[in-house]
């Protein structure tokens, strides 16, 4: 019986999601590699973050998205997983709609951290 949770997500590109890990400090690996769990339990990802503890937190795709997949028994990240998600998904967003705009002629004009935690982010593009 697996112990890896998969917790679906709304990750599509890796580019993104490379640059969210690194925003939020973490080393990975891209793979495909394997995530490693219970009693040397393993499943494939594209993604692998690994833990000090020898268990790893990964980005599988599931053939829509990338879900998180985990042991989450030996989680042992910062935050919990809903927060580690919360972070993930922002910087992912982020960093997608930065790249989708510039590829549309537009650039950041102004950037502010709102005391929410949100981002507001104003595009401009010259025509």
């Amino acid at each position: 019986m697996s112990h890896f949770s998969q917790i679906k997500t709304q990750i599509r590109n890796l580019k993104p999601l490379y640059a969210a890990l690194a925003d939020l400090g973490l080393t990975w690996k891209s793979g495909p590699s394997s995530v490693r769990g219970y009693q040397g339990q393993t499943q494939t990802a594209e993604v692998v973050i690994e833990q000090a503890n020898g268990y790893d937190v990964g980005f599988a795709w599931n053939g829509q998205a990338y879900e998180l997949v985990a042991d989450m028994q030996f989680w042992q990240l910062n935050h919990s997983v809903d927060r580690f998600l919360s972070q993930v998904t922002q910087r992912y967003a982020y960093h997608t709609i930065v790249e989708e705009t510039a590829a549309q002629g537009f650039q950041v004009a102004e950037e502010r951290s709102q005391q929410d935690g949100s981002i507001r982010l104003v595009l401009q593009r010259w025509s």
